[in-house]
């Protein structure tokens, strides 16, 4: 069960929880009493393109593909040709992190599409090579990666090959 909005936690620390719980494709039971939850917390628990990770019809549960310290990165490949990834920075003190696309098994120099979904817009249209963000404390990042075009992601004849971080 969820625990956004049972005390305890930062802000910072409920939207990390909720990622992972959502790259993890766990049920999203809410345990609060809905009823006295904060605006911040029904904007976390109602973040529709974090539960749309969750709920995607590929139903591929998202892994940990990193970690080093208290940094961590998590993928998890999405329908559509798309690759949920979550920076999660476990630290006292803000890091940086970096994701290339080989890591994601993506053709490394794709320019590719990526969406911030906690703020809910596209931070860049034509990254290339890698995916770079600096995460404050206890916090993390979540975002959707998707090639420009087909053509730009790795392929297995006409399949496209899952992501290289799959076992």
């Amino acid at each position: 069960m969820l625990e956004v909005g049972n005390g305890g936690m930062s802000i910072e620390e409920y939207r990390s929880h909720f990622s992972i719980w959502a790259i993890m494709k766990a049920p999203l039971l809410i345990g609060c009493d809905i009823k006295s939850a904060s605006r911040a917390m029904l904007r976390i628990l109602g973040n529709k393109e974090v539960i749309d990770v969750n709920q995607d019809p590929l139903g591929i549960q998202g892994r940990k593909i990193r970690s080093r310290a208290d940094q961590e990165v998590w993928a998890v490949p999405l329908s559509g040709r798309r690759i949920g990834i979550v920076l999660w920075n476990r630290s006292w003190s803000r890091a940086p992190f970096t994701v290339s696309w080989r890591e994601l098994g993506l053709a490394p120099s794709a320019p590719m599409l990526v969406r911030d979904l906690w703020l809910h817009k596209f931070v860049s249209t034509r990254q290339r090579y890698r995916l770079t963000a600096i995460v404050s404390p206890h916090a993390c990042k979540m975002y959707v990666v998707s090639a420009q075009t087909q053509s730009l992601l790795e392929t297995n004849g006409s399949q496209w090959s899952m992501p290289a971080f799959l076992p």
